[in-house]
């Protein structure tokens, strides 16, 4: 393994890309400290001494943020803004014909459709720095009642607020700059560091905590977790597909045998995003309708509080793990398109041995998704539930190190960016990272 790094760092082109990604990576970590304008920063480091802000209702976007949005700081909103543009413009292919037309025209297209998510990523940051600013006034953001806002003037969360989008297009700038001049894809590297930045301080809490024999099942519990992650992130159905020979001017073409590779988890971590997102609506409903001094709270408000706040009822795991699953087939239905795929071999003199061209061949690939689906759609529920698990079992917070979507990023990643850098290695070399 040593030896493997030692090549890596020998190749003059990558060990500069790779200095390059850490000095962008310590920039991001470093603008996770920076307080917002109009911030009191002793304030907020009582609060968050306080510890009424674990499991709260920004625990899930804070984690994304590597702790930066519990500190109120200019890199407070992270990375999400991004994450759900892209994901709303992926979406709206399917409504929008003319994303769907952009999608197929190439390098340009794409372009075009990056701009979109560009603008769409700043006015969704608009929106959520104007609610984290709103929220920060209050003292819902913390649950604390000492004033972490310096002043309530307009020009302060005027500044405030764009102080606040612009960490968001900076650090879409950073992402971008990784993806150009670094290694691996930029979004995905900073998500990673961003949640790698909270495992340190989860387990240093589960040993004060928990104790020594706690700890130690926590890591075999991780182990077996990122083991059973890689096995299944790496698994693929290989449906073979043969090329008929064809004859294009003085050459003939065609005549081979490959496979389409149908990924066990072709939905990645985005199911568990929008069943994690969803469920949080009612949290919220609930924290912005509390009863007055001496009223009585609805039977709605205590019903959400009682089986949906706190994840540790049964009935909110059990919603979770239906969710994950619905939204898992949902996500596969509209980014896998059959009858695309088996329009797109059919032009070309591609079939599947056994199964004719068109209609046949659509079915087939349906059958095939729906039925390699099911197995990938449990093991995103049962991977997601862990840090649920958990914080029943040995009174962890949700943001529980091993499992859920933290696991999965950061395995999904890793594995990425290794296989980018073993690919440019075997550029320059015979042997790559990997063996």
């Amino acid at each position: 393994m040593f030896s493997a790094i030692a090549r890596v760092f020998k190749t003059p082109d990558l060990r500069r890309k790779i200095w390059f990604t850490i000095a962008i990576i310590a920039i991001y970590r470093i603008g996770a400290f920076i307080p917002a304008p109009g911030v009191d920063y002793a304030a907020v480091q009582q609060c968050l001494a306080l510890g009424t802000t674990e499991g709260g209702l920004y625990s899930f976007v804070n984690m994304f943020s590597g702790g930066a949005l519990l500190q109120v700081s200019i890199f407070a909103l992270g990375i999400m803004p991004y994450i759900t543009a892209a994901i709303i413009v992926q979406l709206l292919r399917v409504v929008i014909p003319r994303f769907e037309n952009l999608q197929r025209e190439g390098p340009q297209g794409q372009a075009k459709l990056t701009q979109y998510t560009r603008y769409l990523t700043i006015a969704l940051a608009t929106l959520n720095a104007t609610t984290l600013v709103t929220t920060a006034r209050t003292g819902t953001l913390l649950g604390c009642d000492i004033p972490i806002i310096t002043s309530d003037a307009l020009p302060v969360i005027l500044l405030m607020i764009l102080a606040l989008v612009t960490g968001v297009a900076l650090i879409m700038w950073l992402g971008e700059q990784i993806t150009e001049r670094g290694v691996g894809n930029g979004m995905s590297i900073l998500i990673f560091v961003s949640i790698a930045a909270g495992f340190p301080g989860a387990m240093g809490e589960i040993w004060t905590t928990q104790g020594w024999r706690t700890f130690g099942m926590v890591l075999l519990i991780g182990l077996v977790t990122i083991t059973a992650v890689v096995f299944v992130e790496q698994s693929q159905r290989r449906v073979p597909v043969q090329y008929a020979k064809r004859q294009v001017g003085r050459r003939t073409v065609g005549g081979t045998s490959t496979y389409i590779p149908i990924k066990v988890n072709m939905a990645g971590v985005i199911p568990v995003i929008f069943a994690s997102s969803v469920l949080m609506l009612p949290s919220v409903l609930a924290q912005f309708n509390q009863p007055g001094p001496g009223e009585e709270p609805s039977w709605l408000i205590e019903f959400v509080q009682t089986y949906f706040v706190g994840g540790a009822h049964p009935l909110y795991m059990a919603t979770f793990f239906l969710m994950t699953i619905f939204f898992t087939y949902f996500y596969v239905t509209i980014t896998f398109n059959p009858n695309e795929v088996a329009e797109n071999m059919r032009k070309f003199g591609g079939f599947i041995p056994g199964i004719r061209a068109g209609k046949p061949t659509e079915s087939y690939l349906a059958y095939v998704i729906s039925r390699i689906t099911f197995p990938g759609a449990l093991y995103l529920g049962l991977i997601a539930l862990i840090p649920l698990i958990a914080f029943v079992l040995i009174g962890a917070n949700q943001n529980f190190p091993f499992g859920g979507t933290s696991i999965l990023i950061m395995v999904g990643v890793g594995l990425t960016t290794v296989k980018q850098i073993n690919a440019q290695m075997e550029q320059r070399n015979y042997e790559g990272l990997l063996r």
